[in-house]
C-alpha cells in the first residue's frame, strides 16, 4: 500500500503488496438495452479510474485492456499500465459514450468469443515484449465480460466457442449481467455475489456469473473491487488466541489456537489523494505515521504477521477517541496451499470467535508481534490493536493508543441541569434536523470524482479532439485513427476448417504494432 521508508540510518524495508493481475475489459452491446446501460457504464467507469489513476504509493492496478463487441469485436484500449494513463483511458471511455444506441445489427455468435482470443493474444504479445522482471507480474490475465444479455446463455455461448482455446494464462473469466431494474433500496448496496455455476468449465477454467444493477453506485463498486489486494498465494495476518481464555472454542486446552486470516481495507486513505483534507500528509513526509497493520503484514513475504490476543474487553469500555488510523478488516483465509480440512477447520473456529465475541459483547485487546529481528540490538516497539466482531464473518482491526502516546486532557462533566432558555433553543435546533437511523457513505457525495479528473486536464486540449466534433458512426464503421493494438487483429468470422497459422508477414508487423502503440497518441509525436 505504502513504499518502505526509514526514519534513521539503518535499512529500509521494502514493502511488497500484491499486484493484481492484468485486466481485460469486453462490453458487449446489444441494442436497444445499450440505450440504458451507456450513461451510467462510461460513468462509473470515469470515476474509478480518476480514482485509481490518482492513488500514490505502488500501483494498485497492472495492465487494462477495452474491448468492444457490437457486430462483431475492436479493441479501443491496447494494454496500458492504467497509473499515468488517465487521459488514454478517459478518450476510450468517450468513444464508448458515443457508440449507437439506436436502429439494430446482426449480431455474430464468433464475436465474443474473437475478442477473448484476440485479448489473449495480444496479453501473451505484451509479456514477450516486456523485461523480465516485469512478466514476472504478467503471468495470467482476468478477463470481465460486461453484457446486457442473459448471464446464463452468454456463458454457454462461451463455453462451447472456447472449448478449444488454449486458457492457461486466464486467471479468471467472468460474466458480468448488467439487471435491468434500478436497485431500489441504497442502503444495502453490497458487491455483487458470485452465481453458482457448476456446469461452466473449460479446461479447468470456470465461468464466473455475477450480476450488476444497472445503476452508477452499484458499477463504481464492482470496479472497485480491482483495488483489493486480494492475493491467495499465502495467509497474511496469525491471529493467535490464549486456549485458556477461549477453551469453549478449542479442544486443544495445552495450545494456542492459531487463526488463519486475509486483510481487507475498509476504505482507501484520503491521504493517498491529492487535494484531499488530509493531503498534507505525504508518503515521504517522516512526520506523517504511515506505519498501519497492512503494512506490517505485507512487510515479509516469508513469515506471516502475528496478532497475539493479551486480554478481553467488554465492548462498552472502550473510548472512541483512543483509536486511530484506518481500520481494517479480517477475514478467514483462502489461501490455496492449504488443504480443505485445514480451511474449513480455520473458518469454523473464526466463525464460533465472532458468535461468541457477539454473545459475550466482547473486544479483544491485541499485540502486533515484531516480524523477527532486526539488524540493530534496538528493542522495537510494539503497536496494540483492538479487534470487534460483527454479525457478518469478518473481524473490524483498529490501533488502540498506548500510554507513550497520551497527552494530558481534561474531559468536564456536563451539569445535569442546563439553562431552561439554552436547552429551548438547542433543542428546537435539533428537532429541524432530519434524523437517520444509519449513516449510509453512499448517499454523502464530496465531489472527489470531478475534482480528481479536473487534475488531469490539460491546456492543450483532449488527446483526440476530433471525437468531440464528428457524427456517431454508424454500425459496422470502425475507426482507422485509434491506438493500434499490440498485435494483428483476428479475422472477423472464422476460417473454416480450423484457425489458421498467422503468416509471417503478419507476425513481423504485429512487433511494429507494439512499438508503435506506445507513443503515437502523443500530441507531441511526429
Amino acid at each position: 500500500m505504502h513504499p518502505g521508508r526509514t526514519t534513521g540510518k539503518g535499512p529500509s524495508t521494502h514493502i511488497q503488496i500484491d499486484q493484481q493481475p492484468p485486466r481485460l475489459l469486453i462490453v458487449h452491446i446489444a441494442l436497444p438495452s445499450w440505450a440504458d446501460i451507456c450513461a451510467n457504464l462510461c460513468e462509473a467507469l470515469q470515476n474509478f479510474f480518476s480514482l485509481a489513476c490518482s492513488l500514490m504509493g505502488p500501483s494498485r492496478m497492472s495492465l487494462f485492456s477495452l474491448y468492444m463487441v457490437q457486430d462483431q469485436h475492436e479493441c479501443i484500449l491496447p494494454f496500458v499500465q492504467v497509473k499515468g494513463n488517465f487521459a488514454r483511458l478517459q478518450a476510450c471511455i468517450s468513444e464508448l459514450r458515443m457508440l449507437q444506441r439506436e436502429g439494430c445489427f446482426r449480431s455474430q455468435g464468433t464475436s465474443l468469443r474473437l475478442a477473448v482470443e484476440d485479448g489473449l493474444q495480444q496479453f501473451k504479445q505484451y509479456s514477450r515484449h516486456v523485461t523480465t522482471s516485469a512478466a514476472l507480474a504478467y503471468t495470467s490475465l482476468e478477463i470481465t465480460i460486461l453484457t446486457s444479455q442473459p448471464g446464463k446463455e452468454v456463458v454457454r455461448q462461451l463455453e462451447e466457442g472456447l472449448k478449444d482455446t488454449d486458457l492457461v494464462s486466464v486467471r479468471r473469466l467472468q460474466v458480468v449481467e448488467i439487471a435491468k431494474g434500478i436497485l431500489e433500496h441504497m442502503d444495502s448496496v453490497s458487491p455483487a455475489e458470485d452465481l453458482s455455476n457448476d456446469e461452466s468449465s473449460i479446461l479447468g477454467t470456470d465461468i464466473d456469473l455475477q450480476t450488476v444493477d444497472n445503476d452508477i453506485v452499484s458499477m463504481e463498486i464492482f470496479f472497485k473491487a480491482w483495488l483489493h489486494n486480494s492475493g491467495t498465494d499465502q495467509e497474511q495476518i496469525h491471529l493467535l488466541l490464549s486456549s485458556q481464555c477461549f477453551s469453549n472454542i478449542s479442544r486443544a486446552r495445552d495450545n494456542p489456537m492459531c487463526l488463519k486470516c486475509d486483510l481487507q481495507e475498509r476504505l482507501l486513505s484520503p491521504s493517498l489523494l491529492p487535494g484531499t483534507a488530509d493531503g498534507s500528509l505525504r508518503m515521504d513526509d517522516p512526520k506523517g505515521d504511515f506505519s498501519t497493520l497492512y503494512q506490517m503484514a505485507s512487510q515479509s513475504s516469508a513469515s506471516h504477521y502475528k496478532l497475539q490476543v493479551i486480554k478481553a474487553l467488554k465492548s462498552s469500555g472502550l473510548c472512541e477517541s483512543l483509536t486511530y488510523g484506518l481500520p481494517f478488516i479480517l477475514r478467514p483465509t483462502s489461501c490455496w496451499q492449504l488443504d480443505w480440512d485445514e480451511l474449513e477447520t480455520n473458518q469454523q473456529h473464526f466463525h464460533a470467535l465472532c458468535h461468541s465475541l457477539l454473545k459475550r459483547e466482547w473486544l479483544l485487546l491485541a499485540k502486533g508481534e515484531p516480524l523477527g529481528p532486526g539488524h540493530s540490538q534496538r528493542i522495537p516497539a510494539s503497536t496494540f490493536y483492538v479487534i470487534m466482531p460483527s454479525r457478518s464473518l469478518t473481524l473490524l482491526v483498529k490501533a488502540v493508543a498506548t500510554r507513550e502516546l497520551m497527552l494530558p486532557s481534561t474531559f468536564p462533566l456536563v451539569s445535569e441541569d442546563p439553562c431552561d432558555d439554552s436547552l429551548k433553543i438547542v433543542e428546537s435546533m435539533l428537532d429541524s434536523l432530519e434524523l437517520e437511523p444509519t449513516y449510509n457513505p453512499l448517499q454523502v457525495q464530496s465531489h472527489l470524482y470531478s475534482h480528481l479528473s479536473s487534475n488531469y486536464a490539460k491546456p492543450q486540449g483532449r488527446l483526440h479532439p476530433h471525437w468531440e466534433s464528428r457524427a456517431p458512426r454508424k454500425t459496422g464503421q470502425l475507426q482507422t485513427n485509434r491506438a493500434r493494438a499490440t498485435v494483428a487483429p483476428l479475422p472477423v468470422t472464422p476460417v473454416p476448417g480450423g484457425a489458421s497459422k498467422m503468416p509471417a508477414s503478419s507476425k513481423s508487423s504485429s512487433d511494429t504494432f507494439f512499438l508503435l502503440s506506445e507513443w503515437e497518441e502523443d500530441p507531441s509525436g511526429p
